[in-house]
């Protein structure tokens, strides 16, 4: 090939590149804000989900306590498993008083991969629900989370932390979840999440 021709060649190359390069710029900062409302959206029925009193959520001052709990449950795998908190709010009633915290919490032990929930806690340190954000367990097993037969279980519970049984204790005790029948890794993982979140609320949190 001839210099020229090859210079040619190049420089259509480098021109074609350079304009994808722009339109694919343009497609992300048109559909930029569009997702960024639709997660903000998601997050707030989740929020709404797990503490409908609430009249706002502020996570204004959650920074700090956020951290705070990644440091903390980094180093307390044998307890919680590998979670992690993901970010958080303040619940505020209709006059601005705080009734609670809604928690985004990940356990990374799924069985089919990371469990992503919204945890609603009360002042006092009770549960009030759980949203799911991400769910990729096996059908018929472990997506079997999402049936509020499994994470009603949460509602009302108050303790420091929740233990997962297999012998249907778990209704009559306040710190124990039933497993659901042949999803115990899928349980386990919800339940740290939960976990994580209660910690959160309890030890992270300036009161």
């Amino acid at each position: 090939m001839k210099k020229g021709g090859f210079m040619k060649d190049a420089m259509i190359l480098f021109v074609i590149t350079l304009v994808s390069g722009v339109l694919l710029g343009g497609v992300y900062e048109v559909t930029k804000s569009p997702i960024e409302a639709a997660n903000k959206a998601t997050q707030m029925a989740a929020y709404k989900q797990v503490l409908p009193e609430a009249a706002d959520f502020d996570d204004s001052s959650m920074a700090p306590a956020v951290e705070k709990a990644t440091a903390d449950l980094a180093g307390m795998s044998d307890q919680f498993g590998n979670v992690y908190v993901d970010s958080a709010a303040e619940a505020k009633d209709a006059s601005g008083a705080v009734m609670g915290y809604v928690v985004n919490s990940t356990s990374k032990d799924g069985f089919g991969g990371e469990v992503k929930i919204t945890v609603g806690i009360t002042a006092d340190g009770t549960v009030n629900g759980i949203a799911f954000l991400s769910l990729s367990e096996t059908p018929g097993l472990g997506m079997n989370a999402q049936n509020e037969s499994f994470y009603g279980q949460f509602a009302g519970k108050n303790q420091k932390a929740l233990t997962v049984v297999k012998d249907n204790s778990g209704a009559a005790d306040n710190d124990k979840i039933n497993a659901m029948s042949g999803a115990t890794i899928t349980s386990k993982a919800v339940t740290n999440a939960v976990n994580a979140a209660l910690y959160f609320a309890e030890n992270c949190v300036t009161q």
